[in-house]
């Protein structure tokens, strides 16, 4: 619940907070005609988004074990590169987000209605479809889909009170410092993902070390337990973990956590301004 609530939360103020930028762009320069493409845009994006975790949810069902396998771990992977990419983006991109989201705007608007229509959509869709991949492999790794459910409809809901209540600065929220914390706990949870995955790989036969375990903690933690599945979804956590997963996922967190956090990085968001 904690790790869908994080993931959701975190990719929905973003999504929120550019099409806040949008909308007080347009209305700002006395454009306000111009909202309903904006907004049909958003919806397709978001409509789109919702189809890709359907799609994902009904393929994995249809399949073999064995494909499922396959499946999962392969959709593991890309959503860790997906979300890791993203993370390092949103920071290195975030000052300058503002003026390209309205250079866009005066781009589309040369265009048509549906060219505006479309920058809303990719601007939407690119952080849609990262999250319902993303959910989609985290909820693999909880285990428990009631839960998850429960904190994804929380987080989204959170998400959106949040951007509304920002935009229309009736609260004041430090983005600075809540991306920074955020997009670490995105990045913990994409080292659970990438465990999952190797997890998978190693079930197939295409890893070795599938019995070499560095703990096996079932015999006190069931892995369905409710202190198994919110270990398993945020820290990434398994009862039985072999050395090969452990590796991984450590290396992973020191190799990206580290520059991440590292002052050298471009500045945190400074989205306020944008609305």
């Amino acid at each position: 619940m904690l790790s869908t609530f994080v993931i959701a939360l975190r990719e929905g103020l973003e999504a929120a907070l550019i099409v806040g930028i949008l909308v007080a762009y347009l209305v700002r320069t006395n454009r306000q005609q111009l909202l309903k493409p904006l907004w049909t845009g958003v919806a397709i994006a978001v409509i789109v988004s919702l189809g890709l975790g359907a799609i994902l949810s009904f393929t994995s069902a249809e399949l073999t074990p064995r494909g499922e396998e396959l499946f999962a771990g392969l959709t593991s992977f890309i959503a860790v590169g997906l979300v890791t990419w993203m993370v390092f983006w949103m920071k290195r991109t975030a000052r300058t987000l503002r003026d390209e989201l309205h250079g866009k705007v005066d781009s589309a608007i040369m265009g048509g209605p549906i060219s505006l229509a479309l920058v809303a959509f990719f601007a939407v869709a690119r952080e849609g479809l990262e999250t319902a991949l993303f959910i989609y492999t985290n909820f693999k790794t909880v285990g428990a889909a009631s839960s998850a459910t429960v904190g994804l409809v929380l987080g989204l809901a959170l998400a959106v009170a949040l951007g509304y209540l920002i935009y229309n600065r009736s609260v004041k929220l430090n983005l600075s410092k809540f991306f920074t914390v955020t997009g670490v706990a995105l990045i913990i949870v994409a080292g659970g993902v990438l465990s999952y995955g190797i997890h998978e790989f190693q079930e197939l036969g295409w890893l070795p070390g599938a019995d070499a375990f560095i703990w096996d903690v079932t015999p006190w933690v069931a892995k369905e337990s409710i202190l198994g599945s919110i270990l398993g979804g945020t820290i990434g956590f398994d009862t039985t973990t072999s050395f090969l997963q452990f590796f991984a996922w450590a290396g992973y967190l020191v190799a990206v956590l580290a520059p991440y956090l590292s002052k050298k990085s471009a500045p945190a968001p400074r989205i306020p301004a944008a609305v």
